[in-house]
């Protein structure tokens, strides 16, 4: 069931009613709703990955009773690991066993043995890498005593399970959603009409830049070899705006989605296209991710207390882990590298927490500096993600090379009988409703917000892909 299909506009007010005027009586009925609504938002997927889901969250859920209950530190570290290798074992099997098998038979036949890996045939469970996120942060902040265990089980499996942010995120912590599911919701309609508005301006970034984007970007990737230079140039671009609109446009829908029902998620985006240099970016980009991997990854390894090599190496870990963490393909891994070595000439020039103020312009060299910035952080973003969308570093490799060897910068006509300039009139114009609404959640709430709902709206409809039915892209992660 994806947010962008009927069966969810069917689903959502049908759980609205239920939650709000039928079941509202009490916070357990409340959470009772959500949680059976849940279960069979994620069954709809494949209902046998619901035992899995199942069994994962009561691992976690007697994990942590335990740990806080344990007597001696022996006891509290076979509990605590137990849950770790069991949760990142899961991860393991259905993500990246192949991966590593196929990558170490290739090893083997490079080396003149041949090999022929053993592979599984099975499918990745969706959103396998959110929800187990969800339960290490909460095992691990009560092995080191920051939170108390839950006791009530069905709490806790709200807190993993809960529909808008099961399969793609954010990445929420106990610390932030728990006391909210641990207390009554009382309706709040100026809340109500902002997540309307949220999850409105979501379906516009998905079907409206998103999916059209995608069918651009996706004539050309897969038919690269035969592109000119400004049409690879602008595959780039499409892809980025594609993968912002598409993961954006999906956290969107499910920050809306929750304050329907009175709970807040984290903010996953802020803005990312106009930060001012790549740390910057990341401040902006999959926020709860990069968080998570700062608490729970970087800050362990030590940080950026140690030395100048203690620095460089954990930057390099927690980026290329980020990759890996995206999907078990080498393209991943250098797409993670890649942002790392982005990263490197802030490190060592201290500045990567310059560019921590809101941005402003005006007319002044300093504004015309601030643009050339944010220009050229994208362009280094837009590099960075062929080989996030390419199917293998060779081809992005030549992908590249392309832009730079093919040297016709002429419009062409793509396969998908479109030209390639259609598109560039409505990312610009979403550019410019992005940098007026860049000090806001999203541009349709506050004044007028009924006038520029409709438009929303009526721009969905007019503009809209459909016929190209589209997933949203992070659900494969």
């Amino acid at each position: 069931m994806f947010f962008n299909s009927i069966a969810f506009a069917v689903f959502l007010p049908i759980v609205f009613f239920l939650y709000w005027f039928v079941f509202n009586k009490t916070k357990s009925t409340q959470n009772a709703v959500l949680i059976i609504a849940s279960y069979y938002f994620y069954s709809c997927w494949d209902w046998r990955f619901l035992f899995l889901l199942v069994f994962s969250t009561f691992l976690d859920y007697y994990t942590g009773i335990q740990i806080e209950k344990g007597k001696s530190e022996r006891g509290r570290k076979f509990w605590f690991w137990l849950s770790i290798f069991v949760n990142l074992g899961f991860l393991g099997i259905f993500k990246y066993y192949n991966f590593f098998a196929a990558s170490f038979s290739d090893l083997l036949n490079t080396a003149g043995l041949k090999s022929s890996p053993i592979l599984l045939n099975v499918i990745l469970p969706v959103g396998i890498s959110f929800y187990t996120f969800h339960g290490l942060s909460y095992v691990i902040d009560i092995y080191y005593k920051r939170i108390k265990a839950e006791y009530n089980f069905v709490d806790y499996s709200l807190f993993v399970s809960y529909f808008p942010l099961l399969v793609a995120g954010p990445i929420e912590r106990a610390t932030h959603l728990l006391p909210q599911v641990k207390i009554k919701r009382e309706f709040n309609f100026e809340k109500a009409k902002e997540g309307i508005c949220q999850i409105i301006w979501g379906l516009v970034k998905k079907v409206v830049i998103a999916d059209t984007c995608a069918t651009y970007a996706n004539a050309i990737f897969d038919h690269y070899t035969s592109m000119n230079s400004f049409s690879l140039m602008l595959g780039a671009v499409y892809f980025a705006f594609q993968i912002y609109g598409d993961f954006s446009g999906y956290s969107d829908i499910a920050l809306g989605t929750s304050k329907l029902f009175g709970l807040d998620l984290l903010r996953n985006f802020n803005y990312p296209y106009f930060s001012r240099d790549i740390a910057e970016f990341w401040r902006r980009w999959h926020i709860s991710l990069s968080s998570w991997f700062r608490d729970y990854l970087y800050i362990p390894l030590g940080g950026s207390k140690g030395g100048l090599w203690m620095k460089i190496r954990n930057t390099f870990i927690i980026f290329v882990v980020s990759g890996f963490w995206h999907g078990a393909n080498w393209t991943y891994i250098a797409w993670g590298f890649i942002n790392a070595v982005y990263f490197l000439p802030l490190l060592l020039r201290n500045s990567n927490r310059n560019n921590m103020d809101a941005i402003e312009l005006s007319w002044n060299f300093n504004s015309v500096k601030t643009i050339i910035n944010i220009l050229f952080t994208f362009l280094l973003t837009c590099i960075a993600w062929i080989f996030f969308r390419a199917k293998t570093i060779t081809d992005a490799v030549l992908y590249i090379k392309g832009i730079f060897t093919n040297k016709d910068f002429g419009f062409q006509y793509l396969d998908n009988e479109r030209y390639n300039y259609e598109l560039l009139l409505l990312i610009g114009l979403f550019v410019l409703v992005e940098w007026n609404s860049r000090t806001k959640i999203e541009p349709l709430s506050g004044k007028k917000s009924m006038l520029k709902l409709t438009l929303a709206i009526m721009a969905i409809m007019a503009f809209g892909t459909f016929s190209d039915y589209k997933e949203f892209i992070y659900f494969q992660f």
